[in-house]
């Protein structure tokens, strides 16, 4: 026989050694079959074949250090979301602030314009109120109205008050106008004497005496007098002023104060 014969014959015996296992142990042949086992055995190991439940593993201080920072980072970012929204808010409030003031700083030129013009027109009123005063409280003299006024000055201040009254200090210019102003200021004080400004000065050079509009004054009427013959101040007195008692002038220190006698357009 070949060899190739003989390998056949041998796994035709193989297979007919594995048929009659298989046959053996389904027609329950006590020796063949396999035991069968307890229920709670196969349980266990049922379990045991089962994959055993990890424990979780403890979170690392990492995980902490990063979860607090992420917390603390969304915190910081709702706190810039509320500090942004405030911005806006404080924003949009100074622009209505900015927005009112501006109206008010137009309303307030208004009002400053208005009082400038009220200023003007009171500074008007009183200027013609002292014209005409001057002309029914004092003494006219030709196209001249004089009044005296019994406050005291120096001789700027009575200058400024004159011109605020709307005329100006007396400056008589003749014999005429000035026997008519010491009848009136003689009359206005009797029985006392008191000297009164006028408008006449030598401020811009010593012996030069002009009035106080810058004519230069061509009628005197210095007091002569063997005791105090006028003007005797040098430059220490540069003002004169009128004697109530009989008109003559008197040269004075031009910071004394003394009532003042005012002249107005009739």
């Amino acid at each position: 026989m070949g060899i190739a014969a003989i390998l056949v014959i041998i796994l035709c015996m193989c297979s007919l050694s594995l048929t009659d296992l298989d046959s053996g142990t389904k027609d329950g042949d006590p020796f063949n079959a396999t035991p069968t086992e307890n229920p709670e055995t196969q349980g266990k190991q049922a379990r045991e074949d089962l994959p055993e439940e990890q424990e979780p593993s403890p979170v690392s201080d990492f995980d902490n250090t990063y979860n607090y920072i992420l917390s603390r980072l969304a915190a910081m970012d709702q706190a810039i979301h509320r500090l942004n929204v405030g911005h806006y808010t404080l924003d949009v409030k100074v622009t209505q602030l900015l927005d009112r003031v501006s109206r008010l700083d137009g309303t307030l030129g208004e009002v400053e314009e208005t009082m400038q013009q009220i200023s003007l027109l009171t500074k008007e009123n009183r200027k013609e109120i002292g014209r005409l005063e001057g002309c029914q409280k004092g003494r006219r003299v030709g196209y001249k109205c004089y009044l005296v006024y019994r406050t005291y000055e120096t001789y700027a201040g009575a200058a400024q008050k004159c011109l605020e009254w709307g005329g100006r200090m007396a400056m008589p210019r003749d014999r005429k106008e000035q026997e008519a102003l010491a009848d009136y200021v003689k009359a206005f004080f009797q029985p006392g004497n008191w000297p009164v400004w006028l408008g006449i000065n030598d401020l811009r050079s010593e012996g030069l005496y002009l009035f106080e509009d810058n004519t230069r004054v061509t009628y005197f009427q210095w007091r002569k007098h063997f005791l105090s013959s006028q003007p005797d101040g040098g430059k220490r007195e540069n003002c004169v002023a009128m004697a109530s008692d009989d008109g003559d002038w008197w040269d004075n220190y031009c910071d004394r104060n003394m009532s003042y006698l005012c002249e107005f357009d009739a």
